[in-house]
């Protein structure tokens, strides 16, 4: 870039000149090409070449001009003040906003012309209009034209409803994928901490890292403890990055996989790294489920039976045509009447492929899944992948974490334990539990409260306080803020170093400056792990005094009787350092134990009873917690997940199970305590290795990406998980609530259910369509069912049909029974035994009115066969519309259960039902119909409500269940309501 060569230049003549000149000329330079109402606005630095300076790592330009706080300066900011909201909109016009170019929103119109492309409607298109050319030549205007105009408008009738679903899929999946993309950070404005959406951050926003986060924009850090970048997203690289002052770029879409910081924005939107890179990618659209391959595999059989039947219909139909010219030897004769004829014959063959074609099952798969997500998102569950909704019908266990998920996550100190007295902490913060403690004891309890947190408290604009942080943190810091105030105990003194908590340490300690020059260790964590770190500990006098193994064991005692009444315990230790701290090393030994301290998180409501249906439906539940095992045990038992002769292991004891060991245990385990990340991933990679479990997990840390991402469902929580945990799930659950899990499962077994209530639905039809057409064309030379019938009955069949079943919402039934096997077939035998009995049915009462209809209704005159034919239509279609009543359930006898529930439904139907009385009664012209009497409309609904009791009939006959068994001769895990 032309600036770059100048800066060069100016770095060659800068020995000798002072620094303010130097960076007076940088910043000329730097704020070329300004446009004027940057200028005026104040700000010095043009937005490309502030872009270059981080894409480009350049470190040098940087320090000359004078670093973050240099640059802040040209964008008009104070790292500790921020914007100020006022001039948000003025940098979004001239830095942009932080938006990436989306691709254009298709129109209505575009998926018509898809629809369109579909190759058997081409081919009807083609035969409609030399159908419409014979007509005329042969009939003249209008009559010549009714059968290609009858064809054609079926033909727009299916494009346009085809069109109609899809676009309004595509409508839901945008508005599905603008909550998905609502992500907030953590910004200072107007002096003041607040949340603000990643879209609307703006060059010169002082943004907070922390663990878990993704990097919303490229920057430049400001100040920040041990923080580790994640840039695999962007340069493929997996080592992580330590970015500090000597290193301070930070670019958008990476990950921060450790430790804390506040961040310049510098670029946004296109102009970052990330933005550049999304320039040169087309996104693709979403892959295809497991079931909608499956499903393909079938319609794709059932396409080539169906072009079967109608090539052999069609050669029939010739050969019996050549045959009659020949008997009346007219076989020389040819006329365009002999012509259209033959067209017509060519035309219902095309019809048998388009009946016999089940476009319907993909789009089915589609519709269901597009209502299930759209129907979870208003009860807080937001579907990231389509097959996860499928694949959470078939889950057989759920990994779920204790913090937040079954508890409330809102966090209170109920009881501590200090100067060797445990105390209640009434109401959430009564100073009674520490009034009695000498001077000194007190003084350290806030020290190690105020120094080592991870929360932060903040005013807003009335000079209000809150505070900031995970919920742990804050409980903690609440408290300490109702004994004491936090500035006068920070006051002079001076962070050194920040080690902040992670899963493998299962603690966060800091160094602390003193205003005596001597520094201060403080170590907060997982009780048994800093009580191992102390030697010494605060007596009942307030004196520090060593600590024996005996007092050791009382403590135990003590952290032990907390964790039995369901209390997260943590401890506070501190260590005097002296001067020696020079390295800014933080101690990891010999420490005094200054406090236990018992959060409470109570149990949500609601989630006993979710258990509780799990069981009922075969799911066993397992709690993964790094909780310790005393207080994973109380809460596990008071959600119903442990039982009698369930198994509560630590992790370290499970990670050094040998594998045939694990293969003993796992089946007993339901609570995992202390756990890694790794424990969680071993976990659930045995699960589904071992014991061909679909296993579903919940996370909502960094760390648990690897076991969301090994799992067959990963479900993140949406208020307290991190981003890097949302982009590794398949489900974000956002109320993270266990009950949220639950329902997911449901809809996704409604899902399952619909699809093969569909399929059902749908084979009978085809079966009977192909065979009537099939058999009358053999026997007699024509086809009952015209091209424009047969039209109309695939669109009952595919769209109508796929829209009443597929979006049928679920039932509290499907909680009852076991989850589907994941090699259990998908048309089962109960399925097999309705689509045969039906079809048996209907085919026996259709072939006995087309051969001896006349007879059987005493039909006479000349239109005798239209009325004979416009009846078998009508009591197809309506042996159709009864059928799909009969597939709500495909083995209960009542049919009708929640039938009202479900208004799609019930306008489907009444929809089929309307229009088929208006192509009878009022479109013969174009559908070969005539208007019937009353007498025959009566007939072919009464023909059609018999296949209510037969349906009855079919299901009192017994069929062998499918039980779901595991490949290597393990039975699932006992379930059940018992067991709640």
């Amino acid at each position: 870039m032309a600036y770059m060569a100048a800066l060069k230049f100016i770095d060659a003549g800068d020995q000798g000149r002072p620094s303010d000149q130097l960076r007076d000329d940088i910043g000329a330079e730097l704020a070329k090409d300004l446009p004027e109402e940057a200028r005026e606005a104040g700000f010095g630095i043009n937005p490309d070449k502030l872009a270059s300076i981080v894409g480009s790592y350049d470190i040098k330009t940087l320090k000359k001009l004078g670093g973050v706080e240099g640059l802040a300066g040209k964008l008009r900011v104070s790292s500790n003040e921020g914007v100020k909201s006022s001039d948000v909109s003025v940098r979004q016009n001239i830095y942009g906003s932080n938006k990436f170019t989306e691709k254009p929103f298709r129109s209505f119109w575009t998926f018509v012309w898809e629809a369109l492309h579909d190759l058997t409607l081409v081919i009807l298109i083609v035969c409609a209009v030399v159908s419409i050319g014979v007509g005329l030549a042969t009939e003249g205007w209008p009559k010549g034209t009714y059968d290609g105009l009858g064809i054609l408008l079926s033909i727009v009738l299916v494009v346009m409803v085809t069109a109609i679903s899809d676009y309004r899929q595509s409508l839901q999946f945008r508005d599905l994928d603008k909550e998905k993309k609502k992500i907030s950070i953590q910004v200072t404005r107007d002096g003041s901490r607040q949340k603000v959406s990643i879209y609307d951050l703006v060059v010169g926003d002082v943004v907070h890292l922390s663990v878990g986060d993704l990097v919303p924009a490229d920057g430049i850090f400001i100040s920040g403890y041990s923080l580790l970048i994640d840039q695999s997203s962007l340069s493929g690289e997996s080592v992580p990055v330590n970015i500090s002052e000597k290193r301070p770029f930070l670019l958008s879409g990476t990950k921060v996989q450790d430790g804390s910081a506040k961040m310049l924005v510098t670029t946004v939107g296109m102009r970052t790294e990330w933005g550049k890179l999304m320039e040169t990618l087309s996104e693709g659209g979403e892959d295809e489920t497991p079931l909608q391959v499956k499903l393909n595999g079938v319609a794709t059989i059932i396409g080539k039976v169906g072009l079967g039947f109608a090539v052999v219909t069609f050669l029939v139909l010739i050969v019996r045509f050549l045959v009659n010219k020949a008997t009346h030897h007219q076989i020389t004769q040819w006329s365009s009447s002999d012509a259209l004829t033959l067209l017509n014959y060519f035309a219902t063959a095309v019809t048998i492929i388009v009946v016999a074609v089940p476009e319907g099952l993909p789009l089915a798969v589609t519709l269901s899944l597009a209502f299930a997500m759209k129907k979870l998102m208003d009860n807080k569950a937001l579907v990231r992948h389509l097959s996860a909704c499928e694949t959470m019908g078939s889950a057989t266990c759920i990994c779920t974490d204790k913090t937040g998920t079954l508890t409330t996550n809102h966090m209170v100190v109920d009881k501590i334990w200090i100067c060797e007295k445990a105390k209640k902490v009434e109401n959430g913060g009564s100073t009674d539990a520490i009034t009695d403690l000498s001077e000194s004891a007190q003084d350290l309890l806030l020290q190690a409260i105020f120094h080592n947190t991870a929360a932060e408290v903040v005013k807003d604009k009335d000079g209000k306080k809150s505070v900031l942080g995970s919920p742990t943190e804050s409980a903690i810091l609440d408290y300490g803020l109702l004994l004491g105030d936090i500035d006068d105990k920070k006051k002079d003194c001076k962070l050194l170093k920040v080690e902040p908590f992670n899963s493998a340490k299962k603690r966060m300690s800091v160094l602390v400056g003193l205003p005596d020059s001597n520094a201060r260790a403080f170590c907060k964590g997982a009780s048994e792990i800093v009580l191992k770190m102390c030697d010494k500990f605060i007596d009942c006098n307030g004196e520090i005094v060593d600590m024996s193994e005996e007092q050791a064991t009382n403590i135990t005692n003590v952290i032990n009787e907390f964790a039995n009444e369901a209390l997260r315990t943590l401890s506070l230790a501190f260590k005097d350092v002296g001067d020696g701290y020079q390295e800014n090393n933080i101690p990891d030994s010999g420490y005094t134990l200054v406090a236990v301290v018992g959060i409470k998180d109570p149990v949500r409501p609601g989630v006993k009873e979710a258990v509780k249906s799990c069981l009922a439906a075969g799911i066993t539940v397992r709690m993964v917690t790094g909780d310790n095992i005393h207080t994973a045990k109380a809460i596990a038992k008071e959600c119903g997940i442990l039982t009698d002769d369930g198994l509560a292991i630590e992790g370290p004891e499970f990670r050094n199970k040998s594998t045939d060991e694990m293969r003993q245990i796992i089946p007993r385990i339901q609570v995992m305590a202390r756990s890694s990340p790794t424990d969680k991933h071993v976990l659930v990679k045995n699960l589904r290795g071992m014991f061909k479990e679909v296993v579903a997990v919940t996370g909502d840390g960094t760390n648990d990406a690897p076991a969301l991402h090994e799992s067959d469902i990963g479900l993140a929580m949406g208020i307290a998980g991190t981003e890097v945990a949302k982009e590794s799930a398949d489900i974000i659950v956002l109320d993270d609530n266990f009950s949220t899990i639950v329902n997911v499962a449901k809809w996704g077994r409604s899902v399952y259910i619909n699809i093969q209530k569909f399929v059902q639905f749908q084979l009978t039809v085809n079966v009977v369509a192909l065979m009537i057409n099939f058999i009358s064309a053999c026997a007699s030379g024509s086809a009952p069912l015209t091209a424009v019938q047969l039209l109309w009955v695939n669109l009952i069949m595919d769209t109508l049909g796929a829209l009443a079943l597929a979006t049928e919402p679920p039932h509290d039934g499907l909680m009852s029974r076991p989850p589907v096997g994941r090699d259990v077939s998908f048309i089962t035998k109960t399925m097999w035994r309705n689509i045969i009995g039906h079809s048996i049915y209907q085919l026996s009462v259709l072939l006995a009115f087309n051969f001896a209809g006349k007879q059987i209704l005493r039909l006479e005159g000349s239109d005798s066969t239209t009325v004979l034919n416009t009846f078998i239509f009508n009591t197809f279609v309506f042996c159709q519309v009864f059928n799909e009543i009969n597939s709500r359930d495909m083995e209960k006898i009542n049919i009708f259960r929640g039938i009202f529930g479900s208004g799609i439904f019930i306008g489907v139907m009444l929809a089929t039902v309307v229009f088929q009385v208006i192509i009878v009664e009022f479109l013969g012209t174009f559908a070969s119909t005539t208007p019937l009497s009353w007498q025959l409309w009566l007939l072919s609904v009464s023909i059609g409500a018999v296949s209510l009791i037969i349906a009855v009939i079919l299901k009192l006959i017994p069929v062998e269940k499918e039980t779901p068994k595991h490949h290597d001769g393990y039975d699932l895990l006992p379930g059940g309501p018992e067991l709640a």
